[in-house]
């Protein structure tokens, strides 16, 4: 690792933790957001993000308002798009120069892709588990803005995800056309996690890098 660095920003009246860290000449940036019960740092997101920049890209994790604060119950939309909006304009700001893309965990991708559909200017989204409907509630389908986002999309699917059966999410992502790219994991839940299989959420959150760099390396 060439560099890591830590700081704060804000939203409304509330600072909230980041960090960034890059290889040596990075050729593009990944913000990742994390996901409704876990920060910035759970061993998912960090074997995540350290697989991201071992591919040669710069990383910005962060929290959430509400979980910088310790709270349990997540940020209403206004204001997780409000801090994605931030995060945003930050890493635009600092790397001047490369495509930055969005990630998220469940809920910080399902954020994400709401501010893409305001007109957050991003290089693309990546779904860590797009949460498209809440567990045992498949007819509470999260799905009406992606239509509204113009820029390519990852989605990263465990087969057994509780919170996107896959005879629903199929048929959003076929709508979205060729900007949206599907893939699932065998077997997986909405962890990344096998039942059976020993690996650690470390080692879960390295094997999905792949197939974001393959990604971000093909869209230049």
């Amino acid at each position: 690792m060439s560099s890591s660095e830590h700081f704060t920003l804000r939203v409304d009246d509330a600072d909230f933790s980041c960090t960034y860290e890059q290889p040596d000449t990075p050729t593009a940036t990944v913000i990742i957001a994390h996901g409704a019960g876990a920060g910035m740092d759970h061993p998912f997101l960090l074997g995540f993000s350290n697989a991201v920049n071992d591919a040669g890209f710069a990383t910005l994790r962060f929290n959430f308002p509400y979980m910088e604060q310790g709270r349990r119950f997540p940020d209403r939309p206004p204001k997780a798009i409000a801090a994605w909006r931030e995060v945003m304009a930050h890493a635009q700001e600092r790397t001047r120069e490369g495509p930055v893309w969005a990630c998220g965990k469940s809920f910080g991708g399902r954020m994400a892709s709401m501010a893409a559909a305001e007109g957050m200017d991003a290089a693309g989204l990546i779904f860590l588990g797009y949460p498209l409907h809440p567990p045992g509630k498949p007819e509470k389908i999260r799905d009406e803005h992606l239509v509204h986002i113009h820029m390519p999309m990852l989605f990263l699917q465990g087969s057994n995800d509780a919170f996107a059966r896959k005879e629903l999410l199929n048929p959003v992502v076929a709508k979205l056309g060729d900007r949206a790219t599907l893939q699932y994991v065998p077997d997986a839940d909405h962890s990344f996690a096998v039942k059976g299989a020993k690996r650690s959420p470390l080692e879960i959150g390295a094997s999905l890098a792949p197939a974001a760099a393959s990604l971000i390396a093909r869209s230049g």
